[in-house]
């Protein structure tokens, strides 16, 4: 029998390794963006087929995170996040060697597949491996190494450690979560069990949809499309904001670097939120605080110290909401189901993903230009908000001593 502070090492470890692998996971979404002014040129990429080769990993990640969540509790945790960082490290070193557009379109799909499947694991192994009254805290610092690693990525990119090319990016990404891979195997404890009750992907939709859990899986679908529609507008839309408020594309790259990192703090202020004995007003004060920010960042003088200022304050404000959001999800379904249950929560989050920038666009082609934008975000922030503090009310969405 383990003792109370041999579960707290454990624990500690666990959080560490998802911790590395997040950060790891972070680099990899980074490096497209990253990489793509050297990839324009020598595949000759028009407008169109740049959106292609963004939406290609955008597919893969919805793709990834039904599969990643199922197979997590039907084949356990370690061997399901194991498996989806192989996959994503051996398509992210394939995509340093494609030679054609389209063989680039499928590497970067099968990317991320890979990296669709690991979040909603970490997400369920951060919750698991810690105490109730720490629950919120654990996922809100994995969460952190998302923007970590994203920053690094940038970092590596703006000083050239790569050696300059766009090849080199990918295949950093693709060895490190292959390096990580063994120490998840021999380092993750045991969660309970390690395979959850094994059953067909549809029963276990069907223990999500049915009607003891709808209310819950439908609040917390709503709040996490409505949330991502908000990240994925701003983080497409935001660099041509700063532009047009006459900042140049150094500054306007600077700004998002502080954007990465006041959302590291962001993150971590969600998880303390969460874990606060009533946090219902405290949430939805952060809900409201992140709108407001966005509102702020369209009315600031257009000067590099306000936007800088700007820019850490909406990404600490954005990324907090969304800390709060991967915290809650969760809490919202039994072991047995929990990793299918987050994996389709994430699912249908991505499709916000997809439709925040389209969303955005249509606001700036009808004239309102990128403040329009956030004056758009604004409410769609707070209808997210309301999901998530409708959802906390509700007593099945609560953590508990024995879960």
């Amino acid at each position: 029998m383990h003792s109370l502070s041999d579960s707290r090492h454990g624990g500690r470890r666990a959080l560490t390794l998802v911790c590395l692998a997040a950060i790891i996971e972070g680099f990899d979404l980074q490096s497209a963006g990253v990489a793509i002014p050297k990839i324009v040129p020598e595949f000759g990429l028009s407008g169109p087929q740049i959106g292609l080769f963004f939406s290609a990993a955008t597919f893969g990640l919805i793709f990834g995170s039904f599969l990643g969540g199922r197979s997590s509790d039907a084949w356990g945790r370690r061997n399901a996040l194991a498996l989806s960082l192989v996959t994503f490290g051996i398509f992210s070193i394939a995509t340093a060697m494609t030679s054609s557009f389209e063989q680039l379109l499928v590497m970067r799909f099968l990317t991320g597949v890979g990296l669709g499947g690991a979040f909603p694991i970490l997400v369920t192994i951060a919750a698991e491996t810690s105490t109730p009254d720490f629950r919120g805290r654990a996922v809100s610092i994995m969460y952190a190494g998302v923007p970590l690693g994203g920053a690094t990525a940038s970092l590596v990119a703006m000083q050239g450690w790569h050696g300059g090319g766009w090849r080199e990016i990918f295949l950093i990404g693709g060895i490190l979560p292959i390096v990580i891979t063994p120490l998840i195997l021999a380092l993750l404890p045991p969660l309970k069990v390690e395979k959850a009750k094994s059953e067909k992907i549809w029963e276990a939709i069907g223990d999500i949809l049915a009607p003891s859990s709808l209310a819950r899986t439908v609040l917390l679908w709503l709040s996490f499309f409505l949330g991502l529609i908000v990240v994925y507008a701003l983080l497409n839309w935001m660099p041509q904001l700063l532009v047009s408020r006459g900042l140049s594309k150094p500054d306007a790259s600077l700004v998002q670097v502080l954007f990465n990192i006041g959302g590291i703090l962001g993150s971590l202020i969600g998880g303390k939120v969460l874990d606060r004995d009533n946090p219902l007003a405290t949430v939805a004060l952060c809900f409201a605080a992140a709108g407001l920010a966005l509102l702020m960042l369209a009315m600031l003088p257009a000067a590099l110290g306000w936007m800088l200022l700007g820019g850490f304050i909406v990404g600490a404000g954005i990324l907090c909401i969304q800390a709060i959001l991967y915290g809650i999800a969760p809490r919202c379904y039994p072991f047995q189901i929990r990793g299918t249950g987050v994996g389709v929560a994430v699912g249908v989050g991505r499709l916000g993903s997809i439709a925040g920038p389209l969303l955005a666009g249509a606001v700036v082609a009808s004239g309102a230009g990128p403040e329009g934008v956030m004056y758009t975000l604004f409410p769609i922030t707070l209808l997210a908000g309301a999901a998530a503090v409708v959802l906390l009310r509700r007593r099945d969405a609560r953590p508990t001593a024995q879960d």
